[in-house]
């Protein structure tokens, strides 16, 4: 029994003493987000918001599997797979933006995993991914909601490069390669959202959505 214990928590033995302290930044900011759904008055998950959610996640899912570009430990370039779900976040908030930004993380991990400690599994899958929700912070510029939604994700994706992928860097300095690996993708990422948020269709669109959501 006591091997098994020992054998249980093992992983934890492994973590570093940075990764401990951000885990527990997590851990303290995930509370406070429960706490803060359970009491807000202003959050109703509905029938219809999760409808939308769920074609959101689909769509963004599919459009995921069209990759322009793939790199080596994880990550892609795609034509605009996490635009749902930003604009979902954008037009419901962040919180349901944040939930449903997770869900589509643990569909993208089904999808493709690249996973080397399950706290690296944690940044990069649902966290990183519902970070997309903060594009619900506002709501009232589609392209800095982009902006701030995709750059969210960037810092879960640039911590688990320091942390976990270092040995990749070689003689480069962890933060200076995971800054530029991640940052090239998502950066492509963000203009190609950037563009197609800017098209007078898509923004007739998320206006027409918001007027009908709002019963006008």
């Amino acid at each position: 029994m006591s091997e098994f214990i020992s054998n249980m928590f093992q992983p934890l033995a492994e973590l570093t003493p940075a990764t401990i302290a951000i885990l527990s930044l997590l851990i303290i900011v995930g509370v406070g987000g429960i706490i803060f759904i359970r009491k807000s008055k202003n959050v109703q998950f509905t029938t219809k918001m999760l409808v939308y959610a769920s074609v959101s996640i689909a769509l963004a899912f599919v459009l995921s599997y069209i990759r322009l570009f793939r790199m080596p430990q994880g990550g892609s370039i795609t034509p605009a797979s996490m635009l749902p779900v930003i604009i979902f976040a954008y037009i419901f908030g962040p919180v349901p933006g944040v939930i449903t930004g997770m869900a589509y993380g643990f569909l993208q991990y089904i999808q493709d995993a690249y996973v080397v400690h399950w706290a690296q599994f944690l940044f990069d899958y649902p966290i990183a991914f519902g970070m997309l929700g903060l594009a619900g912070l506002y709501r009232k510029n589609l392209p800095v909601a982009i902006f701030i939604a995709i750059f969210g994700r960037f810092i879960m994706h640039f911590l688990t490069g320091v942390l976990f992928f270092a040995e990749y860097a070689g003689d480069q300095n962890a933060a200076v390669y995971s800054l530029v690996y991640n940052g090239t993708y998502l950066a492509v990422e963000f203009v190609v959202c950037l563009v197609i948020s800017l098209l007078s269709q898509m923004n007739a669109a998320v206006k027409r959505l918001q007027n009908t959501l709002s019963g006008r």
